[in-house]
């Protein structure tokens, strides 16, 4: 398996070409931006505008509840600079019900993504390439029936479109979805912990006075 920095060198399964391709567009790097906020809805609509007013285009995003009770937590990836990530940082967590948003390169988080591909079973039963491929990228098969087989794949962004490509080649896909990122930072320290922690204090400050 390649290390979460991105550095699959002995996986063989993806060539430097692919990586390149996928940490960085038209010489911008990926940068994905992690939003916590309230459960509030309409916030998602909110949260887009802020990239489409600078034109910034989102490449895949995840919503989903976090740890902590009551708060979502959104991961969004994007090619732009340092500033540009910085400048959404910023303009997000002027949303009052945004809690706090950071962004990472990806060597400062795992990253995961899951796939599912469905393939033409009489084509899988043709040719015994496909399993090959399949064994070949630690993918499985979840389920079988005489007209589709699913295979699923977690793992890297590379390592998915890698297997794509493969059975593309071998003409045997019917459907294919890909989930977006999902990340958790290599910190020590939890941010929005810190964060909550930090305000409830100030709060408790405030009602002393």
């Amino acid at each position: 398996m390649p290390n979460q920095n991105n550095d699959c060198q002995t996986c063989g399964k993806c060539d430097s070409t692919t990586r390149e391709k996928n940490s960085s567009k038209n010489g911008l790097p990926l940068h994905t931006i992690i939003v916590y906020s309230e459960n509030i809805s309409g916030l998602l609509s909110q949260i887009t505008a802020v990239f489409t007013r600078r034109q910034v285009n989102i490449e895949t995003l995840n919503v989903c509840a976090s740890s902590t009770p009551g708060v979502h937590k959104y991961t969004i990836t994007c090619f732009c600079d340092t500033e540009m990530a910085e400048m959404l940082k910023k303009q997000m967590e002027k949303r009052i019900d945004v809690l706090q948003a950071n962004y990472f390169t990806d060597d400062q988080i795992y990253i995961q993504e899951t796939a599912l591909f469905k393939l033409s079973t009489p084509v899988v039963l043709q040719n015994n390439r496909i399993s090959k491929v399949i064994r070949i990228h630690d993918a499985k098969i979840v389920e079988v029936n005489p007209t589709y087989s699913i295979v699923e794949k977690t793992g890297l962004t590379e390592e998915i479109l890698s297997l794509f490509e493969s059975l593309t080649e071998l003409e045997c896909i019917l459907q294919f979805v890909r989930s977006g990122r999902i990340a958790v930072t290599k910190s020590t320290i939890e941010k929005l912990d810190e964060y909550i922690r930090l305000r409830e204090k100030k709060h408790a400050q405030i009602m002393e006075q």
